[in-house]
């Protein structure tokens, strides 16, 4: 051999033998040679895979300068791929730094004189650009230079890897010593769902991240067939991962029809264990001890501080129940892991939730149960091909709408909002990422079903994605996609459980249509069509705004006192 150059492994040598035997070979392209014996017997492969699979995709990176940087935590929140993190941590922890790490004073009143850093895994970002674009801080004496830069990758790509690697060994934040409640915080959490194979820029996958960060480490996901099951679930590797303490979500992925239903599955047998254990455990007060058994029971489980609390009590449960023989209480010991509280999570795409899985959608929200939908919507078949689907707007360009689909878009919101007791949420985190981390919250809190939909922009909409939260914000404004929740629980306040999250619209529609080809492509080929059915949805997006501003005007009755409340539900 007379080459200078050589390929690296396909997966590193401290990777777990598994990775490195099975998932290298497959990444390698020589997994025919795999033996079936080799492969696990049910099926299950472990998570968490993503982060051995160092694609090196881009000749560009984004660089952190603290200097500039408010710690806002805009850029880590709408990564794409989870590379971009941050930490907050004992300033004793920079003796051991590499030459080249970067930090910077922490600006979080919950952590006085505490240090922080902002890094980049270099080898599997893909460039996309969007942290650069969402950075609110710039520098006022040099034109162009934010927070956040991208520079050449590859002659920094080491020296980043080392940073990014001494980043992992950091301690990760203490959940609940501070609220979640704020975008700047919830970008202390780790996420549980990292470096997929999604789409550069892809519009879907920093929801599902913030989820895991959220809730990750108690979820249970239902994911419907459709580009989140491809780059959730696409052997060899995982994105779904899980933390230290060896947590994580449980993913399962189901076909594109029966998905709602697969996840209401997963609810109901939730719950029939959790009644189970709960006439079981009374019998073991004796040798558990009651006091043991009444706080299980009667746990306070909506802070992060009381989840911790029942974990540790379950804990202390099994190991009691060690020393009890009994068949009974070895049944127990199997199912105790469920008095603490799971967050069962319904994930799909438009084509799905609007289209071929609505029925089984509809009855799983008709069905009052504890669980939640997060709909990735698109407003196309994005995974198959690019067909128009009922989530589709009026005047898009897609498969089987080559003229321009000539009716408006579905409301899936208005439908779920009109059973009364299904909590609904529009977002769109490139106009208001507030409002996204506020939905997901109160999702989660709400006692019954929640339906979260979501905008998603998508190559299929045919511009650079690096613009994909700009043209979200357009969409707000233009009336195109107004953000709102509707929160069942206000109602035994006597408030209207309507709260609209955007203001009036602004701009003409076509303003924010014309930046996408999907939109653009019918004037080429048909002006006066375009043109007409561009006018059409000027109207629809000025009724849909008029109905949902009128709803949430309307009056409701204090259950308490009977006296009529002028409930405005608008939010500037």
């Amino acid at each position: 051999m007379t080459s200078k150059f050589s390929r690296r492994p396909p997966i590193p040598d401290e990777a777990p033998p598994f990775v490195r035997e099975v998932l290298g070979k497959i990444i390698a392209g020589e997994g025919d040679s795999l033996p079936v014996s080799a492969l696990p017997a049910d099926g299950t492969f472990p998570t968490g895979t993503t982060q051995w699979e160092k694609r090196n995709i881009t000749l560009e990176i984004p660089v952190w300068e603290p200097d500039l940087c408010i710690q806002c935590g805009k850029c880590s929140f709408v990564c794409p791929h989870a590379v971009i993190r941050e930490k907050v941590y004992d300033p004793a922890y920079l003796e051991n730094a590499p030459a080249s790490w970067l930090s910077a004073d922490a600006r979080w009143k919950e952590f006085p004189g505490m240090k922080y850093s902002l890094v980049v895994s270099p080898e599997d970002c893909t460039g996309c650009g969007l942290c650069v674009e969402v950075c609110p801080a710039k520098d006022k004496s040099q034109v162009g230079r934010k927070a956040i830069n991208m520079a050449p990758q590859p002659p920094i790509r080491e020296r980043e890897n080392i940073n990014w690697q001494y980043f992992l060994t950091l301690p990760e934040a203490n959940r609940t010593q501070f609220s979640v409640k704020s975008v700047k915080n919830s970008q202390l959490l780790q996420p549980l769902f990292e470096f997929s194979g999604a789409c550069a820029g892809c519009g879907e996958t920093p929801y599902i991240k913030l989820l895991t960060q959220l809730f990750g480490d108690r979820m249970v996901v239902a994911n419907a067939t459709g580009c989140s099951s491809i780059y959730g679930g696409n052997l060899p590797t995982t994105p779904w991962s899980f933390n230290k303490e060896g947590r994580g979500p449980a993913w399962s992925n189901s076909l594109f029809e029966d998905n709602a239903e697969f996840g209401l599955g997963m609810r109901l047998t939730l719950d029939k264990q959790i009644e189970f254990v709960r006439e079981l455990l009374p019998q073991f007060s004796a040798q558990v001890g009651e006091d043991l058994v009444t706080e299980l029971l009667n746990a306070d489980q909506s802070s992060e501080t009381g989840i911790r609390q029942q974990r540790e009590r379950v804990a202390l449960l099994k190991q009691r129940l060690q020393a009890i023989n009994d068949p009974r209480a070895r049944d127990l010991l199997s199912l105790a892991d469920v008095l603490v509280r799971k967050s069962v999570w319904i994930i799909g795409g438009d084509g799905w939730a609007y289209d071929i899985g609505y029925g089984g959608l509809d009855h799983v929200l008709a069905s009052g149960r504890n669980v939640k939908i997060l709909v990735l919507d698109t407003e196309v078949y994005s995974n198959t091909g690019g067909q128009s689907s009922k989530a589709t707007p009026r005047a898009a360009v897609a498969k089987f709408a080559a003229q321009g689909k000539g009716t408006p878009k579905k409301d899936l919101g208005m439908i779920a909002m009109s059973y009364g007791y299904v909590y609904v949420a529009r977002i769109a985190m490139g106009a208001s990422d507030q409002q996204t981390l506020n939905a997901f919250l109160e999702a989660d809190a709400y006692d019954g079903p929640a339906q979260i939909i979501a905008y998603s922009h998508c190559i299929a909409h045919g511009y650079d994605l690096r613009k994909g939260l700009e043209q979200q914000k357009l969409a707000v404004e233009s009336g195109v996609w107004p953000l709102y929740r509707f929160n069942p629980a206000l109602i035994a306040e006597g408030k209207n459980p309507l709260i609209i999250d955007s203001k009036e619209p602004t701009l003409p529609v076509s303003k924010y249509a014309y930046n996408e080809t999907r939109y653009r492509m019918l004037l080429l080929s048909d002006e006066q069509r375009a043109e007409a059915l561009m006018q059409l949805a000027e109207k629809d997006a000025k009724s849909r705004w008029g109905l949902y501003r009128q709803m949430a005007s309307m009056h409701y009755n204090d259950p308490a006192s009977g006296n009529g409340k002028d409930s405005e539900g608008q939010h500037g």
